[in-house]
């Protein structure tokens, strides 16, 4: 079959990207929409672009060295780029090629070539600027020579990373090229349907200089800026505009500068605003997403030269009606903020105690109805501030605005929700074991009894298991101990300083608190390293594990079979955590010992035998201490014998609570774990018969839809396939903690005052100063510590908790009093500042830093 290598603009639409690529799809599409105007032009398909590819085949090699390069390898990268895009540039395009894209020419004077790759401007990545443009180009000869330009753009340094970083095969991209007429405009600029910071959908933004949009795209220029919401102009920033790019009669363009006395004129009127954002509504209600467009405004009439989809707005949840809503992000309350998989969600929600929307991989509860309830407004920011502060300052703000959240009449119906005062049960370590006791017998009964189940039985059995799931999360007794731990810590720091004018004095009076789960798992872990320590080949062979079979082969070493036993041991009682443990498709380490083994080979490297039993009595005998001073000076004060009799009855109370804390996120994830397990076993089914190409393709569906699969034994490959493409763009993303129905994310911010020029601000929750090596580490497998370091990252689930031992001091961006990296590092009395913005961009790997827990932020030091 005869391949085209020339088609019409007006001849290609969405379904052509194969074909046209990205931009002259869109261009295609755009170009029948009533009202838009596109420059007339036709594209040169990738039929030619892989004609000359087959030309050189030389180009095959290099790709083949080009994808096996890593990401950050840059000087490689750079040389075999820039070999590439010379083989293209130099090669002679075959004269069947060359005929079919100067006979397509047409009467025009000049034009303009544009790169128009096939994986750019989707909807999950947009490769804006990543290829090539050229402007008021003229004539046969140059035309063709900027094809080949644009072909060769492909292959820049930027375009290679970035398809390196985001997964895409070079071999899978190939480049046509959009040929168009000239326009020459007054003015031009972009137009965002969504604003591109907040993501407010209902807003717009215009940018805008004069001449060509290439001042504006290159950043010769600060552009005029306007927002438009509801039809009006609601904020304008006129900028002194001193340079335009300019087209040349004889082609190309140049700098040329722009009279003082029309620098600061803007380069739009109001009314040509409104008209131009009336026209990016139309495009934007075509195509079914906010879009980035660039256009350019010619005797007063606009036309469209791009337009790309806003890849970077976080997604909005589906509400089912046109109301406003807020929603708070349960990831900041969980410490894992990373996208979870399809049936991560779908489980999640199901065994959550409250309702919950999914959006960009994440989950959100709706808290409209209490916000705008005045009797139930008050509880909720009061327990979303001791969770997360800048949670709470977000909604503030919102509610402060005034604009969006509707006034909603009393709701004696809703939930209480936790706070207040001390729960009304005894302070009683009875009560706590009785509580794990029952947790236990619940989960031994539900691994025995689901292993009488299999295929759609199975499944009827796993709703019944969420319900039970759910009742022993929402048990009263469960929940009062909670609460009793939480309020008498807080009562414990309220009190303290007021009555002694020292803060934070809970985190030392918690020290070593017994029953704390999650703590016990990162000191078991100094165990395990006590027993492999004396046997210098088990070290040697742990040092260079690579895969999961290394515990069977450990039995040949002398030591092996005692760092074996010890080490399944602890998988035997921990093994169903992880990082992003909330998400039921993450490797549990049972599943993949592997990732323990550099925690392992820390603590080998780093403690002395007898580790956990000495930091445990330390921190026990500074509570102890803490305790004795604390009561004593109490004791000095007017009233002081009630006030120190009231504390010592919080101090046992706090201590006999405190850490069950911990446990009832650890009987979650320990039936988590019985929940994979069955649902794999359906999976390995479902591959054994060919329904599915791999049992992991389970986690791309819900729960429900993985039901009927099982049920049917019929499958849609193509649904897996864009729900992997979907979890790869959400990967890019950064969840707001709180998020409205426009689209608006919102971050919060600190407002207090006596923190040095410069410091990053976070919340304090665990007391003490502490200046070491910022340790930057964004996975536990690549951890890699020294005495004396401070750990870095973004959040710290339970999972983490190994490396508390190992470090002197912990700083994350999310995070709130309670949260689990919080109660741990104040039981292993780690200073500790949580939710700091962008604490892993803006503090290096390496830096000295000084954390102030007491007082809640961190200094970058020279």
């Amino acid at each position: 079959m005869h391949e085209r290598y020339v088609s019409g603009l007006d001849e290609v639409d969405e379904t052509q990207i194969g074909i046209v690529g990205g931009k002259g799809a869109h261009l295609g599409v755009l170009s029948r929409i009533d009202g838009v105007r596109v420059p007339a032009g036709f594209c040169v398909t990738t039929a030619a672009f892989r004609r000359i590819m087959a030309e050189a085949p030389s180009i095959g090699d290099r790709l083949d060295e080009l994808s096996h390069l890593d990401p950050d390898d840059r000087p490689s990268i750079r040389t075999l780029s820039a070999e590439l895009r010379r083989i293209i540039e130099g090669t002679v395009l075959p004269d069947e090629v060359a005929v079919a894209i100067t006979g397509a020419l047409t009467r025009y004077a000049a034009y303009a070539v544009r790169s128009s790759a096939t994986a750019e401007d989707l909807p999950s990545a947009s490769f804006a600027g990543q290829q090539d443009t050229y402007l008021n180009v003229t004539g046969p000869t140059a035309i063709l020579e900027h094809v080949r330009r644009c072909w060769a753009s492909l292959f820049t340094e930027r375009a290679v990373t970035y398809r390196q970083r985001h997964g895409i095969d070079h071999r899978s991209v190939q480049m046509a090229v959009v040929v168009q007429e000239m326009v020459v405009p007054q003015v031009a600029g972009v137009l965002f349907t969504a604003d591109p910071v907040s993501g407010n959908r209902k807003a717009a933004v215009v940018e805008a200089s004069f001449g060509l949009g290439e001042a504006l795209v290159s950043g010769l220029v600060n552009p005029d800026s306007w927002t438009v919401r509801d039809g009006a102009v609601v904020d304008r920033t006129i900028a002194a505009k001193r340079l335009a790019v300019r087209a040349v009669p004889t082609g190309g363009t140049t700098e040329e500068a722009i009279d003082p006395a029309r620098q600061e004129q803007p380069a739009l009127t109001d009314d040509q605003v409104l008209r131009l954002v009336r026209l990016g509504r139309r495009i934007e209600a075509h195509v079914g997403h906010p879009q980035d467009i660039e256009w350019c405004l010619a005797d007063d009439g606009f036309h469209i030269v791009q337009s790309r989809p806003i890849t970077t707005l976080f997604p909005v949840p589906e509400s089912g009606d046109d109301a406003n809503h807020v929603y708070v992000s349960v990831g900041h309350q969980q410490m894992m903020t990373d996208p979870m998989r399809p049936l991560g969600l779908s489980m999640w929600q199901l065994t959550a105690l409250a309702p919950m929307h999914g959006a960009g991989g994440r989950l959100f509860v709706d808290v409209t109805r209490r916000l705008g309830s005045p009797s139930s407004r008050a509880g909720l920011l009061e327990i979303m501030g001791r969770g997360d502060p800048l949670i709470r300052d977000a909604l503030e703000t919102l509610i402060d605005r005034g604009d969006f959240i509707p006034a909603l009449p009393e709701q004696p119906s809703a939930a209480p929700l936790p706070g207040g005062a001390p729960a009304p049960i005894d302070t009683d370590p009875a009560i706590v074991t009785e509580l794990v006791a029952c947790s236990q017998a619940a989960l031994a009964t539900l691994r025995r009894d689901i292993r009488t189940t299999a295929g759609p039985a199975r499944f009827d059995f796993l709703l019944a298991a969420f319900e039970e799931h759910k009742r022993l999360l929402s048990e009263p007794l469960s929940i009062q101990a909670i609460m009793a731990g939480m309020d008498a810590s807080w009562w414990l720091n309220e009190h303290l300083a007021a009555w002694l004018g020292e803060r934070n004095v809970a985190d030392t009076l918690t020290l070593s608190a017994p029953g704390n789960v999650t703590s016990e798992m990162g000191l078991a872990l100094l165990d395990v390293a006590d027993v492999i320590r004396p046997y210098p080949e088990v070290v040697a062979f742990l040092k260079q594990v690579r895969d999961e079979g290394f515990l069977d082969e450990l039995a040949d070493l002398p030591g092996g079979p005692a760092a074996r036993d010890a080490i399944r041991a602890y998988l035997d009682a921990y093994g169903m955590r992880c990082v992003g443990e909330i998400d039921i498709t993450r490797p549990r380490w049972s599943e993949r010992p592997s990732a323990l083994v550099p925690l392992i080979l820390d603590n080998v490297r780093n403690f002395a035998p007898g580790a956990r039993e000495r930091r445990f009595a330390q921190g026990r005998q500074a509570a102890e201490q803490k305790e004795r001073e604390v009561l004593e000076r109490l004791r000095t004060l007017p009233d002081g014998a009630r006030k120190a009799e009231e504390t010592k009855r919080m101090i046992d109370r706090v201590r006999t609570f405190i850490g069950y804390r911990e446990y009832p996120k650890y009987a979650i994830v320990s039936r988590y774990l019985v929940y994979k397990q069955a649902l794999l076993e359906e999976a390995a089914r479902l591959v054994r018969t060919g329904v599915l190409r791999e049992e992991e393709d389970i986690f791309f569906l819900t729960f429900p839809e993985l039901h009927e699969v099982v049920r049917t034994d019929r499958v849609d490959d193509q649904l897996i396939h864009r729900r992997k493409a979907e979890f790869r763009s959400y990967q890019a993303l950064t969840p707001p903690r709180v998020l409205t129905s426009d689209g608006e994310g919102l971050a919060g911010a600190y407002r207090r005052g006596g923190v040095p020029a410069g410091a990053l601000v976070g919340l304090p929750v665990s007391a003490g100063l502490v200046e070491g090596r910022a340790r930057v580490i964004r996975d536990v497998a690549e951890a890699e510590l020294a005495p004396g370091d401070i750990l870095v990252t973004a959040f710290t689930d339970p999972s983490w908790s190994p490396l508390f031992v190992a470090i002197d001091g912990l700083v994350t961006e999310v995070g709130g009093l309670m949260t689990h990296g919080a109660v741990v590092a104040r039981e292993y009395g780690l200073p500790a500042v949580v939710g700091v913005a962008n604490a892993t961009r803006l503090i290096r790997d390496g830096q000295r830093i000084r954390v102030h827990g007491t007082d809640g932020y961190v200094e970058i030091l020279p």
